[in-house]
């Protein structure tokens, strides 16, 4: 399956010239034109990578990077003419994984996309948890309870996968929520109890 790309940037040329470029190179591409379509996309379609740029006609792009890091890990390349770097400095300390000053070369993107898909394939550390008689292969989906094979939803293994990641770090219910359901979810408090409940018998 080929990786998927959201193109984050309210000028249309541009993303144009980058969707051309990175289908030439076998990506999935998704577009956006506001932050508040760049959310909406990165929670419904889950790419692998997302490249956003900073100015929007509905805002700055940070808050589009703020409320995607309070609920997922996707690698953010930030795209930008704003070259400063207390600027920079800011961006990569608010969650964002590389930045690229506008005017830029599609070759230094496309090495810039391989670095951080690559990253992200051999994040986080070993991929085998151990706790107790939990066996969990984090690479391959496999999840085992003394042994056994344990068959879990597409819902309960985004829960579980989520807490082994988190392990040691206390985590509020909203977190939970934003990152299981996705950041626009209301009301899944009692959904949470029921997967809660469901993992514990399983």
């Amino acid at each position: 399956m080929n990786p998927k790309i959201l193109v984050a940037d309210d000028d249309d040329r541009i993303r144009k010239m980058i969707r051309i470029s990175l289908n030439a190179s076998h990506y999935e591409v998704i577009e956006s034109a506001t932050i508040q379509e760049t959310i909406l996309k990165a929670a419904k379609n889950s790419p692998d990578l997302i490249l956003l740029d900073l100015q929007f006609p509905d805002g700055n792009g940070i808050t589009a990077l703020r409320e995607i890091r309070s609920w997922s890990e996707t690698p953010v390349i930030v795209l930008s003419v704003l070259a400063s770097d207390p600027e920079k400095i800011s961006l990569l300390d608010g969650g964002a994984d590389d930045y690229i000053t506008k005017p830029f070369s599609m070759g230094e993107l496309l090495a810039r996309i391989r670095v951080a898909l690559r990253n992200k394939t051999q994040d986080p550390g070993s991929p085998i948890f151990i706790s107790g008689n939990l066996y969990v292969d984090l690479s391959n989906r496999n999840v085992k309870v003394s042994g056994i094979t344990v068959h879990l939803t597409p819902t309960e293994y985004i829960f579980l996968t989520f807490l082994i990641q988190h392990a040691g770090k206390v985590l509020t219910q909203e977190q939970i929520i934003r990152h299981v359901w996705g950041p626009f979810a209301k009301n899944e408090s009692g959904s949470l109890r029921v997967h809660v409940a469901s993992l514990r018998k399983k």
